[in-house]
This record gives structure tokens, sequence and C-alpha cells, in this order.
């Protein structure tokens, strides 16, 4: 073996032991990965894929649930079913909630399975429709007419929340040495399908699974200060205090709520990171500190 050679090995080696506090701290632990976004295109993929198959392989349970937006915007177009959103989420009518199931639950679903089969893991794609897994009710939001200060209410279609999380398919197919991979629908009372923001889906089943972490890959940092420096770490209640004040705003505060909430329900840390970064998961749980914002107790 030449010098460089052994160089390139022994730095290999410091990685791999620096990692193995983190290894054993995540041993058995359930770990919730929202997946999405631009992190879902070219060699990022299938670094996704490996980096979730490698989680597997050292004793970490991960599960993931998968977005779609750009992909369902290529379908609609195809289609010609013209889309809009309100407050971030698209409004969706009979018609186009058929165009979101088909692609959510159908060609990414099994795309993002097959990033992780390709790995070596085996990871099995499902729906919030299977086996009960999403109970969902109709979204209801209102809005404030600028002129008359009047609210009311906002009709957006077949757009849910999750209202109840079965996890025991989940549990299954954990249970079994399986990832399932889980694509953000859900049923109505009534067996009508609901279209679910991917973020809430998956901080609903990570509380649900009382799941030691939450990781929602986004294309942004996580939450910025005012200088626009990563903030690592943040309690619930100096989140509220960055929303007062503005520092958190916009498109980010449905993101911490959604932390916050699964906080709530018992999950230890709830992370928002660059998905767009290399190996983003990896690091975020096997450095210190991470590389995102982490909300906790």
């Amino acid at each position: 073996m030449t010098t460089e050679a052994m160089k390139h090995a022994a730095q290999e080696a410091h990685i791999v032991a620096k990692a193995l506090p983190y290894l054993r701290r995540y041993a058995g632990a359930t770990i919730v990965v929202k997946y999405g976004g631009h992190a879902m295109g070219g060699e990022l993929a299938h670094e996704f894929g490996r980096d979730i198959a490698l989680l597997k392989q050292v004793g970490i349970n991960p599960v993931v649930v998968h977005g779609g937006g750009p992909q369902i915007n290529a379908m609609l177009k195809r289609l010609d079913i013209q889309s809009s959103f309100v407050h971030g989420l698209r409004v969706t009518d009979s018609a186009m909630v058929e165009v979101v199931e088909m692609v959510l639950a159908g060609s990414v679903n099994k795309q993002v399975a097959g990033l992780i089969n390709g790995a070596g893991a085996l990871a099995v794609g499902i729906s919030g429709k299977d086996g009960g897994l999403i109970r969902a009710r109709k979204v209801q939001r209102t809005v404030k007419d600028p002129d008359s200060n009047i609210e009311r209410a906002l009709d957006l279609g077949f757009v849910g929340e999750p209202v109840f999380v079965d996890t025991r398919v989940i549990h299954a197919l954990t249970g079994a040495g399986l990832i399932p991979v889980i694509a953000p629908v859900g049923t109505g009372e009534d067996g009508q399908t609901y279209n679910i923001n991917a973020d809430t889906a998956a901080g609903a089943i990570a509380g649900a699974l009382n799941a030691q972490r939450l990781l929602m890959l986004t294309d942004v940092p996580g939450v910025l200060d005012k200088t626009k420096t990563l903030i690592s770490d943040l309690s619930m209640a100096q989140v509220h205090e960055l929303i007062a004040d503005g520092t958190i705003s916009g498109g980010m505060i449905p993101k911490v709520e959604t932390c916050m909430e699964a906080v709530n329900q018992g999950v230890k840390g709830a992370t928002i990171l660059d998905g767009t970064v290399p190996h983003a998961l990896l690091l975020e749980l096997f450095t210190e500190g991470g590389i995102g914002t982490m909300i906790h107790k």
C-alpha cells in the first residue's frame, strides 16, 4: 500500500471511529425521514437511497415519508389540468385527487423504494391508505377579507390532515426487516381519498411511532437568525419567540410547527436540514451538532 493510500485508509478509519458513539446512540431507534423537493433528482437521489440502506444496515429503523410536488405538477401539465395553491396547500378537486394519488402512491412511491432496494436494502412502498395507516379529515381553513376584515371559510377540496395513524402496518414491515416508504395520502371516514402535505404526514407518523428523530429534508439549511446564520438548536419556547419577533416567517412557520407537534407527541428531536447537501442524513445523525436546526423540549 502506498503512503497516499495509507493516509486515505487511516482517514476513513478515523471517520468510522468518530461515528461509533452515534451508532450506539441510535441502535434500534426509529427515525422518520421526510424526503422530497430538490433532493429527489439526479445523483442526490441515489445517495439518499444508499444512506437509508446504510441506516438499516447499522441497526436503525428508518421510515421514509415522501412528497412529489414537481412530479404532480408535470403530470397535471401533461393532462392539461389547472392547479392552484392557497397558503401553500394545493387546491384538490375530484379529478386532481386521482392524479395526486396516481403519482404519489404510484410512480414516485415505487421510484423512492427502488432507490433503497438498489442500494441493497429491502424497501416496500405503501400509501397512507394501505392497512388504514392514515385516517384523514378535510382541512378547514379560514381567510380574512382585507377590506371588510370578515373571516370566511376556504374550501381546498380534497386536502386532508391526519387525525389518526395506525402504526401496525409500519411495525409489521420494520419487524420483518423492511423499510416502509410512505406516500402521503389518507382515507376519510366516508372512504374519500385525501391529499396530505408530506411534512404534516411525516410529523404525524413520527409522533405516532414515538420516533427518536424526525428529519425534514428541505432545500434550506434550517432556521436562520436575523444575520442569516444557522441556528443549530432550539427549544420549543425559543421557537415561539422567533416566530413572534419575525425571525421565523413565511414557509418556515408550518415546518417548525410540524416539528413542534411531533415533539409534543413524544419525538425526542425534530430537525429541519438541507437535503441538497450530499449525505445530509449521515452528517446530521453521526456528527457532533449535525448540520440542521433541531427542535426539542
